[in-house]
């Protein structure tokens, strides 16, 4: 008798637990319910204007949308957007797209053109315990098939792929040696495959960061080195356009470039080699670039310069012929930094739109 009156107790406890879920659930609010909405158009009275969205590891749909939403509205028509390989083939010949077909089709509706930026090497292409911007030569091959892949994907969708990030950075080039001739061959590897894949296709070289590094460097390598000896180990036919990195540290956009100089208009020095090579038909996408304004960090500006600077290199951009894009870094960080990297931004991870974005918005909406 007692076995049965414990087990009317459990059944009656259960019963008031699964009444208390069901309490709970009822009063949780619905999901946000997201749709793509009516295709948008930028409007903007500078075309080259763009900005480097971090929607990478942005969960929620609504956001991504509000973001690129933002974008349109401050008169951007270019983002650059990351989209790791470990992240989209974790396993070997398994592709999960939905994250990467989210962002891009958001973008797109907003009107936005997407220069895809590819990276970030899965476990199982790198030796145990490396980093994730290590890849060894004798894995091109696994990721000129992703490169074929996400172009095969986004075909229609997504035409400006840039292959690898600041690799003249031992940072980015997984703590090794920086070698221009093997990046060169990571080119020769991915570009046939990405051209079998959609002709149409624009591969993008470099993603260069300005670097004054002198011969012989552990850390880093000159950028105007690396691309000299980039054509030099014959890259030229294994891209279709150059990317470069064009911060301004404590400079104005209008100095002019030097050998010495990190600022904006050292892509000028960059644009010479290139035509040296006799290769002027190469074009130039700006795809990380402008000012800091922390109040602390060396080479930061006041909040009044940046906002000056960074028009400036809009205008700079739209007088350059060879130049098609010119994307600053950065739009918005899905949470907060908590280093002088937040003053690259120009939106709170809350979306409030700082002074820079508002002034932007009004120099391409005038």
């Amino acid at each position: 008798m007692a076995i049965l009156t414990r087990i009317g107790e459990i059944c009656q406890l259960a019963k008031v637990l699964a009444l208390l879920a069901l309490a709970v659930a009822l009063a949780a609010p619905p999901p946000i319910l997201v749709t793509l909405g009516a295709p948008q158009t930028v409007r903007t009275t500078n075309l080259k204007i763009g900005i480097h969205t971090r929607l990478t590891d942005e969960v929620e749909e609504w956001k991504i949308k509000k973001t690129l939403t933002m974008v349109r509205e401050m008169g951007a028509a270019w983002i650059v957007e990351y989209f790791p390989w470990g992240y989209i083939e974790n396993e070997e010949g398994r592709f999960d797209w939905a994250h990467a077909d989210l962002v891009v089709d958001h973008a797109r509706q907003q009107g936005l053109t997407v220069i895809a930026r590819l990276g970030f090497a899965p476990h199982w292409a790198r030796p145990r315990d490396s980093v994730v911007s290590y890849l060894d030569e004798a894995r091109y091959p696994a990721f000129a098939n992703f490169v074929g892949e996400f172009v095969r994907h986004f075909q229609g969708r997504v035409k400006h792929i840039v292959i690898w990030n600041e690799p003249n950075v031992n940072f980015e080039w997984g703590y090794r040696a920086v070698s221009p001739e093997e990046y060169a061959r990571m080119l020769q590897a991915v570009y046939p495959r990405a051209k079998q894949a959609d002709p149409s296709v624009q591969i993008l070289a470099g993603a260069l960061a300005p670097v004054l590094a002198p011969p012989g460097a552990t850390d880093a390598m000159n950028d105007l080195e690396y691309l000299e000896r980039m054509y030099a180990a014959g890259a030229r036919e294994y891209f279709d356009a150059l990317a470069v990195h064009a911060y301004g540290w404590k400079s104005p956009a209008d100095e002019p470039p030097a050998l010495d100089r990190v600022n904006f208009r050292r892509v000028e020095l960059l644009r010479e080699i290139i035509l040296r090579h006799g290769d002027a038909s190469k074009r130039v996408f700006i795809t990380e670039g402008g000012w800091n304004d922390h109040p602390r960090w060396t080479k930061a500006v006041h909040p009044a310069e940046r906002i000056t600077y960074t028009l400036r290199a809009y205008e700079w951009a739209r007088q350059w012929d060879w130049v098609d894009a010119c994307v600053l870094w950065a739009f918005r960080y899905p949470a907060p930094a908590q280093t002088y990297q937040d003053y690259f931004t120009f939106v709170t991870p809350e979306f409030d739109a700082k002074p820079i974005y508002y002034e932007v918005q009004k120099y391409a909406t005038r």
